[in-house]
């Protein structure tokens, strides 16, 4: 693709955003924001028009002058399937073109399924998504997936996913073979920063990192409005950052590993080692310890369990050590805790920033806030669906 053609692009994309961000917004106001001259807004605009995205809806306040007329993004002009397939779970999402979700549905999965069988599942949930899927102008515009491992973007294989015992799966063309549609896969972290990034509110941060914490551990960082990805994509994968010399092995083959202190597969383990030594209550006990999962843990949490408490605030201690480390490299504006730690509450959250801030050296110097997911579990397959928006009409690391 031609610079001219790219920037072009870019543009459009970054027009369409504002669009959305805005609700409705006028031609004027759009080159306000996006500091583009009136002419190229309007070009742009009439091109997104004519392509069935966006519609004219009505009439602004005037100021002395013509109504402006106002512009909208036309939500029911297609449909977009997101999905974020985890290590122990598929989970999948239709919505409009504006990402209001228009039917919902997860399958569980158990942990070292095969991946005959994570397959079967995920074509039968895309099937049952097409299915029950509305009529619109352009149908089903495209599918996005969230994958936790190493993705190549261009060829949508994946090189490897240690948590799936996944190498070199060509998903992209298995996906695309089975259903005549476009898709496009990424790391589940990369996908979760685009959601924060497109849905989450944060304001206007160009510097983002985005913490994805369920069995495994990952990051999507975005610097300067762009997802990076590193010399072939293998950034983000703070999961295997070395943390203890000492430790056991990690799921991929390394010592010591972050996802081993931190994740919920650690909070399993740590429950477990907790109630062996001895300490119990009324909540987590000898008697359930081995039937638990991270959900109940969480709950039993907000309910008063003790075991609960000590073992989510040691798990944020961890984490934090984790999050110091990628605010030093980085030095974001804004760090967002996502997935399944997004539901570990007030304390999580309190022990996190207290130990980001007292071991991060850049938090001295630049204030930097570490929060909680409001998309929670949605953040991925949100991410997914703005993927599928970015990579069809521009380049896809722009957000």
């Amino acid at each position: 693709m031609g610079n001219h053609t790219l920037l072009k692009q870019i543009n459009k994309l970054l027009v369409l955003k504002t669009i959305l961000d805005n609700k409705t917004i006028s031609r004027a106001k759009i080159s306000k924001l996006v500091d583009l001259n009136k002419a190229t807004v309007s070009n742009l605009t009439d091109e997104l028009i004519k392509e069935g995205f966006v519609i004219e809806k009505g009439y602004g306040h005037s100021k002395g002058g013509r109504r402006p007329v106002l512009l909208e993004v036309n939500k029911n002009v297609g449909l977009i399937i997101g999905i974020d397939l985890g290590v122990n779970y598929i989970h999948l999402i239709l919505t409009n073109f504006i990402g209001e979700i228009v039917w919902e549905k997860s399958a569980n999965i158990r942990l070292g399924e095969t991946q005959e069988r994570i397959l079967e599942v995920l074509f039968e949930l895309i099937g049952e998504a097409i299915k029950v899927a509305p009529q619109t102008q352009k149908g089903i515009l495209g599918i996005g997936i969230g994958v936790p491992g190493i993705v190549e973007k261009t060829s949508g294989i994946v090189l490897i996913a240690p948590n799936l015992r996944w190498k070199d799966v060509p998903l992209k063309a298995m996906v695309e073979e089975r259903f005549n549609l476009p898709v496009y896969i990424d790391n589940e972290a990369n996908a979760g920063a685009l959601g924060e990034k497109w849905f989450g509110n944060w304001g206007d941060v160009s510097h983002l990192v985005y913490v994805s914490v369920g069995i495994g551990i990952g990051a999507g960082i975005v610097i300067g409005d762009e997802i990076y990805r590193g010399a072939k994509g293998f950034a983000g994968e703070v999961g295997h950052t070395t943390i203890d010399f000492n430790d056991d092995v990690c799921s991929c083959g390394n010592v010591g590993c972050l996802e081993n202190f931190a994740s919920e597969r650690a909070l399993l383990s740590l429950i477990q080692k907790i109630v062996e030594s001895g300490w119990e209550d009324e909540y987590i006990n000898k008697k359930n310890v081995d039937k638990l999962d991270a959900s109940y843990i969480i709950d039993s949490a907000k309910l008063g369990s003790k075991v609960a408490l000590h073992a989510i605030k040691d798990i944020a201690n961890k984490l934090g050590i984790g999050i110091a480390n990628l605010v030093n490299i980085f030095n974001p504006d804004i760090v967002i805790i996502g997935n399944k730690a997004s539901f570990m509450g007030d304390l999580f959250l309190e022990e996190l920033r207290r130990i980001v801030f007292k071991r991060s050296f850049i938090t001295q110097y630049h204030h930097v806030r570490v929060e909680i997911s409001k998309l929670k579990d949605r953040a991925c397959v949100l991410g997914c669906v703005a993927m599928v928006i970015s990579d069809m009409l521009a380049f896809p690391d722009y957000v």
